[in-house]
């Protein structure tokens, strides 16, 4: 068998954000206490919208899935890396690798499409207040978040299984604190040029679409404010602000991540770009 096939592969070496040992007991203290900010914060909101009988509207059900996924996100890494970082280990095992990868993009993604039905709820409710009601019914609200699942969970298992084709030396570092899609293609010793231009194209999709549709239903929303009076704006506008905070933040964390990756070439700088992403802003979430 070949030394470098990757059936003989039993683990990888996550490098983490720093090998300086002086810091793992500040590191390990910090994204504890983040992780647990962000499941208490979220379970909140859950736990708020399941209780209250008035907070069964669409505009809340949303928001009960994205704390739901937030959750589930954050949940797929900084455990790990936090086991690692107190038992001073980089390891992590084949499966656990590959499992990081798919649930990270599937909760990712499921953000992403999430964050755009609740831009789209906005734009019923201030672009056809008459029509909300009958437009946004359980069935359809149901149908959007199924979708949303249904969807990401294809993306998702695609790249899996185009990475389980790739082979990776024996020892191999992946220079980040949970396995990436993207870095995983770096560190693989296959050929990987069209399984990158299949997530190119693949990620390129996921992400324009719903991008498109939020910008979409904003410029309505925007059109639509500027007809009512300064009192109604107040209120309508009031509707949507928290929202447009949270995809600010959310777009532009990731595009923070994309462009230090870009313009730098540093993985250092990379993996600490994706801590705003994969924990911060889930945290900072339930606060918005």
């Amino acid at each position: 068998m070949e030394e470098d096939n990757h059936t003989v592969i039993s683990q990888f070496l996550l490098l983490g954000l720093s090998e300086d040992r002086d810091l793992q007991p500040i590191l390990f203290g910090l994204f504890l206490s983040m992780y647990l900010v962000t499941v208490l914060g979220n379970l909140l909101i859950i736990l708020a919208v399941s209780s209250e009988s008035h907070l069964h509207t669409p505009m809340y059900l949303f928001l009960a899935n994205l704390s739901f996924v937030d959750i589930c996100f954050t949940s797929t890494m900084v455990p790990k890396m936090l086991v690692n970082i107190h038992s001073q280990s980089k390891d992590i095992s084949y499966i656990d690798c590959f499992t990081q990868v798919y649930f990270s993009m599937f909760f990712a993604g499921i953000d992403d499409f999430l964050l755009t039905v609740m831009a789209f709820d906005r734009f019923v409710a201030i672009c056809h207040p008459l029509n909300y009601t009958v437009i946004m019914n359980p069935q359809l609200c149901v149908l959007l978040v199924l979708m949303s699942w249904i969807i990401m969970f294809c993306f998702s298992l695609i790249h899996v299984v185009l990475q389980k084709q790739l082979t990776f030396s024996i020892v191999t570092e992946i220079p980040h604190f949970f396995c990436k899609v993207a870095q995983l293609y770096k560190v693989s010793s296959s050929d990987t040029l069209i399984s990158i231009i299949i997530m190119y194209v693949s990620t390129a999709l996921v992400v324009v679409f719903p991008v498109t549709g939020i910008l979409y239903y904003y410029s309505q929303i925007v059109s639509t404010l500027m007809r009512m009076s300064s009192v109604n704006k107040y209120k309508a506008f009031s509707t949507c602000g928290s929202h447009l905070c949270v995809v600010s933040l959310f777009y532009g964390t990731a595009l923070g991540v994309y462009l230090s990756s870009a313009v730098t070439r540093s993985p250092q700088g990379s993996t600490i770009a994706s801590v705003m992403y994969t924990v911060v802003t889930p945290m900072l979430n339930p606060f918005i």
